[in-house]
């Protein structure tokens, strides 16, 4: 299950393609045209991210500075951008975005995902997801899956974590960023 969140991670933001919200007026003729509304950004720090799932639960943290975020997103990205053939994050009236994508994770299949995320992403915020994968070589990973993750901000990053450093339930790091880049090395 916990290949299934990653796989979600994995399709980033590659091609975001964000829509303006609601109706507006129509602009003056000096004013320049709206441009997309800008992706949610996480506030720099601690984040607690609890992802619960057909039963399972996890918790994790991890550390963010603005660089970091701008490479790992509220959605992932930390693994293969180049794995999301489609990929849209679209802001809801009211508040909140919507997002879909749709990436193809080799011999971890071909994830389809869509969902809702809701919050201010200073302080908390809510994600609700539906994937389903096909073609998966290991055949547990296929399907469909609901995914709720609930993240909190903790405070500054400690001592002992560097922006992009995830820490495990069982108290062990790895860094998303470093992954990431080995990822892509690899490809090469």
């Amino acid at each position: 299950m916990a290949v299934a969140v990653l796989a979600l991670a994995a399709c980033g933001k590659k091609d975001d393609k964000v829509a303006a919200m609601g109706d507006a007026a129509p602009a003056a003729a000096t004013a320049p045209a709206p441009g997309p509304a800008a992706t949610p950004r996480r506030k720099p720090g601690l984040w607690s991210q609890t992802v619960s799932m057909e039963g399972f639960s996890q918790t994790t943290r991890i550390c963010l500075d603005e660089a970091a975020e701008a490479k790992l997103s509220v959605v992932g990205g930390q693994m293969s951008q180049e794995a999301c053939s489609q990929t849209a994050m679209t802001p809801k009236l009211g508040g909140g975005w919507s997002f879909s994508s749709t990436c193809d994770m080799g011999s971890g299949g071909k994830t389809t995902t869509t969902g809702v995320i809701s919050g201010d992403f200073n302080s908390k915020y809510r994600m609700e997801a539906d994937s389903t994968t096909e073609g998966a070589g290991a055949p547990q990973m296929n399907g469909a899956r609901k995914m709720v993750m609930e993240a909190a901000w903790q405070g500054p990053c400690p001592a002992d974590f560097k922006p992009g450093d995830m820490e495990m339930p069982n108290g062990m790091k790895m860094n998303m960023l470093a992954m990431g880049a080995a990822a892509a090395a690899a490809k090469k």
